[in-house]
Protein backbone atom coordinates (compact mmCIF):
# COMPACT_ATOMS: atom_id res chain seq x y z
CA UNK A 1 0.00 0.00 0.00
CA UNK A 2 1.13 3.58 -1.03
CA UNK A 3 1.50 6.73 1.50
CA UNK A 4 -1.11 9.63 -0.19
CA UNK A 5 -0.39 12.81 1.27
CA UNK A 6 -1.60 16.29 1.06
CA UNK A 7 0.73 18.96 0.95
CA UNK A 8 0.90 22.54 0.69
CA UNK A 9 4.05 24.57 -1.56
CA UNK A 10 3.95 28.02 -0.91
CA UNK A 11 4.28 31.06 -3.34
CA UNK A 12 7.76 32.89 -3.54
CA UNK A 13 5.83 35.90 -3.47
CA UNK A 14 4.81 36.80 0.01
CA UNK A 15 0.92 36.82 1.40
CA UNK A 16 0.15 34.89 -2.33
CA UNK A 17 -1.92 31.97 -2.77
CA UNK A 18 0.55 28.46 -2.97
CA UNK A 19 -0.25 25.33 -4.66
CA UNK A 20 -1.56 22.41 -3.37
CA UNK A 21 0.01 18.82 -4.18
CA UNK A 22 -0.23 15.26 -3.48
CA UNK A 23 2.72 13.60 -2.22
CA UNK A 24 2.86 9.41 -3.31
CA UNK A 25 5.27 7.29 -1.80
CA UNK A 26 5.51 4.03 -2.60
CA UNK A 27 8.50 1.41 -2.25
CA UNK A 28 10.71 4.58 -0.88
CA UNK A 29 9.95 6.65 -4.09
CA UNK A 30 8.70 9.66 -3.71
CA UNK A 31 6.44 11.40 -6.55
CA UNK A 32 4.58 14.97 -6.50
CA UNK A 33 1.07 14.87 -8.53
CA UNK A 34 0.29 18.82 -8.97
CA UNK A 35 -3.55 19.89 -8.42
CA UNK A 36 -4.80 23.69 -9.65
CA UNK A 37 -6.14 24.25 -6.21
CA UNK A 38 -4.38 28.02 -4.82
CA UNK A 39 -4.80 28.53 -1.34
CA UNK A 40 -2.91 31.61 0.43
CA UNK A 41 -0.92 30.58 2.99
CA UNK A 42 -3.41 31.43 6.33
CA UNK A 43 -5.98 28.89 4.97
CA UNK A 44 -3.17 25.64 5.21
CA UNK A 45 -3.50 24.20 8.61
CA UNK A 46 0.37 22.71 8.71
CA UNK A 47 -0.08 20.60 11.96
CA UNK A 48 -3.09 18.50 10.08
CA UNK A 49 -2.00 18.72 6.51
CA UNK A 50 -5.24 20.17 5.40
CA UNK A 51 -6.78 23.59 4.09
CA UNK A 52 -8.38 25.57 6.49
CA UNK A 53 -11.12 28.72 6.75
CA UNK A 54 -13.10 30.49 9.35
CA UNK A 55 -16.73 31.32 9.34
CA UNK A 56 -15.87 35.14 8.59
CA UNK A 57 -13.83 34.51 5.74
CA UNK A 58 -14.59 35.64 2.62
CA UNK A 59 -13.20 32.87 0.55
CA UNK A 60 -15.11 30.73 2.37
CA UNK A 61 -17.28 28.90 -0.02
CA UNK A 62 -14.18 28.62 -2.30
CA UNK A 63 -12.13 26.77 0.43
CA UNK A 64 -14.61 24.33 1.07
CA UNK A 65 -14.99 23.73 -2.46
CA UNK A 66 -11.75 23.31 -3.07
CA UNK A 67 -11.47 21.15 0.57
CA UNK A 68 -14.28 19.04 -0.98
CA UNK A 69 -12.26 18.29 -4.18
CA UNK A 70 -9.84 16.91 -2.13
CA UNK A 71 -10.93 15.02 -0.79
CA UNK A 72 -12.75 13.02 -3.93
CA UNK A 73 -8.99 13.39 -5.16
CA UNK A 74 -7.84 11.38 -2.17
CA UNK A 75 -10.47 8.82 -2.28
CA UNK A 76 -10.21 8.30 -5.88
CA UNK A 77 -6.46 8.40 -5.44
CA UNK A 78 -7.15 5.79 -2.59
CA UNK A 79 -9.38 3.63 -4.51
CA UNK A 80 -6.96 3.02 -7.63
CA UNK A 81 -3.84 2.51 -4.98
CA UNK A 82 -6.74 -0.41 -4.10
CA UNK A 83 -7.13 -2.00 -7.29
CA UNK A 84 -3.66 -2.12 -7.95
CA UNK A 85 -2.75 -3.65 -4.88
CA UNK A 86 -5.89 -6.48 -5.24
CA UNK A 87 -3.96 -7.20 -9.05
CA UNK A 88 -1.21 -8.81 -7.88
CA UNK A 89 0.89 -7.38 -10.05
CA UNK A 90 3.81 -5.05 -9.16
CA UNK A 91 3.50 -1.14 -9.77
CA UNK A 92 4.71 2.02 -9.23
CA UNK A 93 4.08 5.28 -7.47
CA UNK A 94 4.49 6.67 -11.30
CA UNK A 95 1.68 4.13 -12.28
CA UNK A 96 -0.73 5.75 -9.20
CA UNK A 97 -0.14 9.24 -11.02
CA UNK A 98 -1.04 7.48 -14.76
CA UNK A 99 -4.14 5.58 -13.50
CA UNK A 100 -5.15 9.07 -11.80
CA UNK A 101 -4.59 11.46 -14.38
CA UNK A 102 -6.30 8.42 -17.09
CA UNK A 103 -9.26 8.74 -14.80
CA UNK A 104 -9.49 12.13 -15.25
CA UNK A 105 -9.24 12.08 -19.18
CA UNK A 106 -11.57 9.32 -19.63
CA UNK A 107 -14.15 10.02 -16.55
CA UNK A 108 -15.10 13.31 -16.99
CA UNK A 109 -19.12 14.45 -17.30
CA UNK A 110 -18.15 15.29 -21.02
CA UNK A 111 -16.35 12.32 -22.12
CA UNK A 112 -18.03 9.98 -20.31
CA UNK A 113 -21.17 11.31 -22.51
CA UNK A 114 -19.80 11.63 -25.44
CA UNK A 115 -18.60 7.75 -25.38
CA UNK A 116 -22.08 7.31 -24.40
CA UNK A 117 -23.23 8.93 -27.04
CA UNK A 118 -21.47 7.59 -29.44
CA UNK A 119 -22.15 4.02 -28.28
CA UNK A 120 -25.80 4.72 -28.64
CA UNK A 121 -25.27 5.57 -32.34
CA UNK A 122 -23.28 2.20 -33.12
CA UNK A 123 -26.09 0.86 -31.41
CA UNK A 124 -28.46 2.43 -33.36
CA UNK A 125 -30.79 4.46 -30.99
CA UNK A 126 -30.16 7.29 -32.29
CA UNK A 127 -33.27 9.27 -30.84
CA UNK A 128 -31.82 8.36 -27.48
CA UNK A 129 -28.31 9.64 -28.73
CA UNK A 130 -29.68 12.94 -29.70
CA UNK A 131 -31.61 13.59 -26.54
CA UNK A 132 -28.34 12.64 -24.67
CA UNK A 133 -26.70 15.15 -26.86
CA UNK A 134 -29.20 17.83 -26.24
CA UNK A 135 -28.62 17.37 -22.61
CA UNK A 136 -24.99 17.49 -23.09
CA UNK A 137 -25.17 20.78 -24.65
CA UNK A 138 -27.26 21.96 -22.65
CA UNK A 139 -24.88 21.25 -19.46
CA UNK A 140 -21.96 23.00 -21.51
CA UNK A 141 -24.08 25.58 -21.08
CA UNK A 142 -24.50 26.12 -17.89
CA UNK A 143 -20.78 25.45 -16.87
CA UNK A 144 -19.57 27.56 -20.05
CA UNK A 145 -17.49 24.55 -21.28
CA UNK A 146 -15.94 24.09 -18.31
CA UNK A 147 -15.54 20.12 -17.20
CA UNK A 148 -16.38 18.36 -14.32
CA UNK A 149 -15.26 15.14 -13.02
CA UNK A 150 -18.29 12.44 -12.53
CA UNK A 151 -17.78 12.34 -8.86
CA UNK A 152 -18.25 15.81 -8.80
CA UNK A 153 -21.23 16.19 -9.44
CA UNK A 154 -23.08 17.80 -6.04
CA UNK A 155 -26.86 18.26 -4.72
CA UNK A 156 -25.40 21.65 -4.88
CA UNK A 157 -24.47 22.18 -8.10
CA UNK A 158 -28.22 20.24 -9.71
CA UNK A 159 -29.49 22.86 -8.07
CA UNK A 160 -27.56 25.51 -9.57
CA UNK A 161 -28.42 23.90 -12.73
CA UNK A 162 -31.78 23.93 -12.09
CA UNK A 163 -32.67 27.34 -10.88
CA UNK A 164 -29.89 27.92 -14.38
CA UNK A 165 -33.14 26.33 -16.61
CA UNK A 166 -35.69 28.42 -14.47
CA UNK A 167 -33.96 32.02 -14.99
CA UNK A 168 -34.10 31.03 -18.84
CA UNK A 169 -37.69 30.33 -18.65
CA UNK A 170 -38.04 26.60 -18.82
CA UNK A 171 -40.84 24.82 -17.55
CA UNK A 172 -40.56 22.22 -14.68
CA UNK A 173 -41.36 19.00 -17.41
CA UNK A 174 -38.73 20.48 -19.49
CA UNK A 175 -35.65 21.25 -16.64
CA UNK A 176 -36.56 17.38 -14.98
CA UNK A 177 -36.23 16.02 -18.65
CA UNK A 178 -32.05 17.56 -18.91
CA UNK A 179 -31.94 16.68 -15.06
CA UNK A 180 -33.28 12.78 -15.61
CA UNK A 181 -31.06 12.38 -18.61
CA UNK A 182 -28.14 13.38 -16.14
CA UNK A 183 -29.25 11.44 -13.50
CA UNK A 184 -29.51 8.26 -15.99
CA UNK A 185 -25.92 8.88 -17.02
CA UNK A 186 -24.64 9.32 -13.53
CA UNK A 187 -26.27 6.57 -12.20
CA UNK A 188 -24.51 4.07 -15.16
CA UNK A 189 -21.35 5.60 -14.07
CA UNK A 190 -21.97 3.85 -10.82
CA UNK A 191 -23.23 0.41 -12.20
CA UNK A 192 -19.40 0.86 -14.18
CA UNK A 193 -18.20 1.08 -10.23
CA UNK A 194 -16.58 4.01 -11.57
CA UNK A 195 -17.81 6.43 -8.85
CA UNK A 196 -19.21 5.86 -5.98
CA UNK A 197 -23.50 7.05 -5.65
CA UNK A 198 -23.99 10.11 -3.45
CA UNK A 199 -27.30 11.26 -4.83
CA UNK A 200 -26.65 14.72 -6.62
CA UNK A 201 -30.12 14.48 -7.83
CA UNK A 202 -31.92 14.35 -4.38
CA UNK A 203 -33.10 18.31 -3.98
CA UNK A 204 -33.77 18.55 -7.49
CA UNK A 205 -37.66 17.77 -9.65
CA UNK A 206 -36.95 14.40 -11.59
CA UNK A 207 -40.64 13.78 -11.92
CA UNK A 208 -43.36 14.42 -15.01
CA UNK A 209 -46.10 17.37 -14.42
CA UNK A 210 -49.24 16.49 -16.13
CA UNK A 211 -49.42 18.98 -19.06
CA UNK A 212 -52.36 21.13 -20.44
CA UNK A 213 -54.53 19.37 -22.58
CA UNK A 214 -53.39 20.28 -26.29
CA UNK A 215 -56.55 19.06 -27.93
CA UNK A 216 -58.80 20.83 -30.41
CA UNK A 217 -62.22 19.46 -30.69
CA UNK A 218 -63.38 17.77 -34.39
CA UNK A 219 -65.10 20.92 -35.57
CA UNK A 220 -62.14 22.96 -35.01
CA UNK A 221 -60.06 20.04 -37.24
CA UNK A 222 -62.70 20.46 -40.08
CA UNK A 223 -62.07 24.23 -39.95
CA UNK A 224 -58.62 23.18 -40.47
CA UNK A 225 -59.11 20.96 -43.01
CA UNK A 226 -61.75 23.12 -45.24
CA UNK A 227 -59.10 25.78 -45.19
CA UNK A 228 -58.57 27.43 -49.07
CA UNK A 229 -54.84 26.98 -48.79
CA UNK A 230 -53.62 27.07 -52.80
CA UNK A 231 -52.39 30.78 -52.08
CA UNK A 232 -50.06 29.52 -49.80
CA UNK A 233 -47.83 26.44 -50.39
CA UNK A 234 -45.87 26.14 -47.31
CA UNK A 235 -48.76 26.71 -44.85
CA UNK A 236 -51.05 24.51 -47.13
CA UNK A 237 -47.86 21.71 -46.63
CA UNK A 238 -48.55 22.50 -42.98
CA UNK A 239 -52.08 21.59 -42.60
CA UNK A 240 -51.71 18.60 -44.95
CA UNK A 241 -48.83 17.34 -42.69
CA UNK A 242 -50.84 17.95 -39.27
CA UNK A 243 -54.12 16.30 -40.73
CA UNK A 244 -52.35 13.20 -42.04
CA UNK A 245 -50.95 12.72 -38.46
CA UNK A 246 -54.47 12.80 -37.16
CA UNK A 247 -56.03 11.14 -39.71
CA UNK A 248 -52.29 8.28 -38.79
CA UNK A 249 -54.14 8.04 -35.32
CA UNK A 250 -52.18 10.85 -33.98
CA UNK A 251 -48.76 9.41 -34.92
CA UNK A 252 -45.47 11.30 -34.03
CA UNK A 253 -43.50 13.29 -36.80
CA UNK A 254 -40.92 11.73 -36.69
CA UNK A 255 -42.50 8.53 -37.39
CA UNK A 256 -44.16 10.04 -40.41
CA UNK A 257 -40.77 11.56 -41.83
CA UNK A 258 -39.22 8.04 -41.64
CA UNK A 259 -42.12 5.69 -42.94
CA UNK A 260 -41.32 4.20 -46.02
CA UNK A 261 -43.23 3.44 -49.05
CA UNK A 262 -42.55 -0.33 -48.79
CA UNK A 263 -43.89 0.14 -45.00
CA UNK A 264 -47.35 0.93 -47.17
CA UNK A 265 -48.70 -2.79 -47.94
CA UNK A 266 -52.15 -4.18 -48.87
CA UNK A 267 -53.83 -1.43 -47.60
CA UNK A 268 -52.04 -1.01 -44.81
CA UNK A 269 -49.30 1.01 -42.92
CA UNK A 270 -47.04 -0.82 -40.76
CA UNK A 271 -44.11 0.82 -38.69
CA UNK A 272 -42.16 0.53 -35.36
CA UNK A 273 -42.79 3.78 -33.15
CA UNK A 274 -39.30 5.53 -32.86
CA UNK A 275 -39.59 6.34 -29.14
CA UNK A 276 -40.99 2.45 -27.81
CA UNK A 277 -40.34 0.21 -30.16
CA UNK A 278 -44.23 -0.81 -30.43
CA UNK A 279 -44.67 -2.37 -34.06
CA UNK A 280 -47.81 -0.99 -35.31
CA UNK A 281 -50.45 -1.09 -38.08
CA UNK A 282 -52.75 1.52 -39.79
CA UNK A 283 -55.26 1.14 -42.38
CA UNK A 284 -54.71 3.45 -45.18
CA UNK A 285 -57.72 5.33 -45.77
CA UNK A 286 -58.84 7.76 -48.95
CA UNK A 287 -58.23 11.03 -46.84
CA UNK A 288 -54.35 10.05 -46.56
CA UNK A 289 -54.26 9.07 -49.81
CA UNK A 290 -55.70 12.38 -51.05
CA UNK A 291 -53.07 14.05 -49.38
CA UNK A 292 -50.56 12.07 -50.44
CA UNK A 293 -51.30 12.52 -54.27
CA UNK A 294 -50.77 16.10 -53.74
CA UNK A 295 -47.21 15.53 -53.47
CA UNK A 296 -46.38 12.91 -56.72
CA UNK A 297 -43.21 13.90 -56.46
CA UNK A 298 -41.32 11.85 -54.33
CA UNK A 299 -37.59 10.24 -55.56
CA UNK A 300 -36.75 8.92 -52.09
CA UNK A 301 -37.44 5.67 -50.50
CA UNK A 302 -39.62 7.60 -47.43
CA UNK A 303 -43.66 7.83 -47.93
CA UNK A 304 -44.57 10.78 -47.38
CA UNK A 305 -43.39 14.39 -48.48
CA UNK A 306 -41.11 15.02 -45.64
CA UNK A 307 -37.84 14.27 -46.72
CA UNK A 308 -37.86 15.00 -50.56
CA UNK A 309 -34.12 14.99 -51.53
CA UNK A 310 -32.45 11.60 -51.14
CA UNK A 311 -29.09 13.33 -51.08
CA UNK A 312 -29.25 15.69 -47.86
CA UNK A 313 -28.76 15.35 -44.34
CA UNK A 314 -32.06 13.10 -43.66
CA UNK A 315 -31.68 13.79 -39.73
CA UNK A 316 -31.20 17.49 -40.22
CA UNK A 317 -33.78 17.82 -43.26
CA UNK A 318 -36.77 16.60 -40.76
CA UNK A 319 -36.18 18.99 -38.08
CA UNK A 320 -36.00 22.00 -40.17
CA UNK A 321 -39.29 20.48 -42.12
CA UNK A 322 -41.10 20.22 -38.43
CA UNK A 323 -39.58 23.41 -37.33
CA UNK A 324 -41.00 24.69 -40.02
CA UNK A 325 -44.45 23.25 -39.74
CA UNK A 326 -44.64 24.39 -36.57
CA UNK A 327 -44.17 27.84 -37.86
CA UNK A 328 -46.39 27.66 -39.85
CA UNK A 329 -49.12 26.41 -37.88
CA UNK A 330 -49.36 29.05 -35.53
CA UNK A 331 -51.17 30.94 -38.81
CA UNK A 332 -53.24 28.80 -39.63
CA UNK A 333 -54.25 29.17 -35.57
CA UNK A 334 -54.95 32.34 -36.30
CA UNK A 335 -57.05 31.62 -38.89
CA UNK A 336 -59.28 29.56 -37.09
CA UNK A 337 -59.37 30.99 -33.97
CA UNK A 338 -56.91 28.17 -32.25
CA UNK A 339 -55.80 30.41 -29.02
CA UNK A 340 -53.51 26.80 -27.78
CA UNK A 341 -50.51 26.88 -29.62
CA UNK A 342 -50.54 24.80 -32.47
CA UNK A 343 -47.92 22.38 -33.53
CA UNK A 344 -47.86 18.79 -34.58
CA UNK A 345 -48.19 17.46 -31.40
CA UNK A 346 -51.87 18.57 -31.03
CA UNK A 347 -52.57 16.32 -33.37
CA UNK A 348 -51.91 13.26 -31.49
CA UNK A 349 -53.89 14.58 -28.11
CA UNK A 350 -56.86 15.80 -30.95
CA UNK A 351 -57.08 12.45 -32.00
CA UNK A 352 -57.46 10.66 -28.42
CA UNK A 353 -59.60 13.63 -27.69
CA UNK A 354 -61.79 12.83 -30.46
CA UNK A 355 -62.20 9.10 -29.96
CA UNK A 356 -62.84 9.48 -26.05
CA UNK A 357 -65.39 12.27 -27.74
CA UNK A 358 -67.32 9.35 -29.66
CA UNK A 359 -67.46 6.99 -27.03
CA UNK A 360 -64.14 4.81 -27.77
CA UNK A 361 -63.39 2.76 -24.57
CA UNK A 362 -60.74 3.49 -22.65
CA UNK A 363 -59.04 0.30 -23.28
CA UNK A 364 -59.00 0.97 -27.20
CA UNK A 365 -57.51 4.50 -26.72
CA UNK A 366 -56.09 4.13 -23.31
CA UNK A 367 -57.31 7.91 -21.91
CA UNK A 368 -55.65 9.46 -25.26
CA UNK A 369 -52.72 8.00 -24.91
CA UNK A 370 -52.31 10.52 -22.52
CA UNK A 371 -51.29 8.69 -19.37
CA UNK A 372 -48.68 9.99 -16.73
CA UNK A 373 -46.62 6.99 -18.78
CA UNK A 374 -47.08 5.28 -21.89
CA UNK A 375 -46.36 1.97 -20.28
CA UNK A 376 -50.14 1.32 -19.76
CA UNK A 377 -50.87 2.67 -23.27
CA UNK A 378 -48.64 0.62 -25.31
CA UNK A 379 -49.69 -2.73 -22.88
CA UNK A 380 -53.70 -1.83 -23.68
CA UNK A 381 -52.74 -1.14 -27.85
CA UNK A 382 -50.43 -4.64 -28.01
CA UNK A 383 -53.16 -6.19 -26.98
CA UNK A 384 -56.31 -5.42 -29.63
CA UNK A 385 -57.33 -6.69 -32.86
CA UNK A 386 -56.03 -3.87 -35.05
CA UNK A 387 -59.40 -3.62 -36.79
CA UNK A 388 -60.47 -2.54 -33.27
CA UNK A 389 -57.95 0.52 -33.64
CA UNK A 390 -59.08 1.13 -37.25
CA UNK A 391 -62.99 0.96 -36.81
CA UNK A 392 -62.57 3.67 -34.16
CA UNK A 393 -60.02 5.56 -36.47
CA UNK A 394 -62.75 5.41 -39.41
CA UNK A 395 -65.43 6.92 -37.07
CA UNK A 396 -63.40 9.87 -36.48
CA UNK A 397 -62.56 10.61 -39.92
CA UNK A 398 -66.09 9.91 -41.24
CA UNK A 399 -67.16 12.75 -38.67
CA UNK A 400 -65.02 15.21 -40.70
CA UNK A 401 -66.79 13.97 -43.88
Amino acid sequence: MSSIKIKFRPSTVTDQEGSIYYQIIHDKKVRQLPTDYKVLPAEWDEKHNRVTTTPTSERRSLILSIRERIRWDIERLTKINRQLDSNGMTYTADDIIDYFNRYAQEYSLFNYMENLIARLKHNGKIRTSETYKSTLNSFKKFRKDKDIMLDCLTSDLMEEYEAWHKNRGLTPNSISFYTRILRAVYHRAVDDDIIENRNPFRKVYTGVDKTVKRALPLSVIKKIKILDLSLTPTIDFARDIFLISFYLRGMSFIDMAFLKKTDLRNGYVTYRRRKTGQRLTIEWTKEMQMILDKYPENATEYLLPIIRNPDTNERYTYRNVGYNINHNLKHIAGMVGVTIPLTLYVARHSWASAAKAKGIPLSVISEGMGHDSETTTQIYLASLDTSIVDKANSIILKALS
